[in-house]
């Protein structure tokens, strides 16, 4: 059981290496809760750990989403104004 253990926590130090920091946003914390409920469950706390990152790694992207939508627009996208056009005499 041990060795199942040592091997999981490899594996998940290996992918989160390869990941980029932005890509793990969410992901640690996730694991961490995932990962207890996973062994209180009945010993799966690899599993837990990969579905609360996967989970938590979503509920942050749609946190993400909502602020992006909810931003005032940039300076840099406001329409100009149609000239003005003066009728013929």
């Amino acid at each position: 059981m041990r060795h199942k253990t040592i091997a999981g926590a490899a594996l998940a130090i290996a992918l989160l290496s390869l990941s980029g920091a932005a890509s793990a946003r969410g992901c640690v914390s996730g694991a961490a809760v995932g990962g207890v409920a996973g062994h209180v469950a009945g010993h799966h706390a690899i599993l837990g750990a990969a579905a609360g990152c996967a989970i938590n790694h979503h509920r942050d992207a749609v946190k993400d989403k909502k602020a992006a939508a909810a931003a005032p627009p940039s300076q840099g996208t406001v329409p100009t104004p149609a000239p003005e056009v003066t009728p013929p005499k």
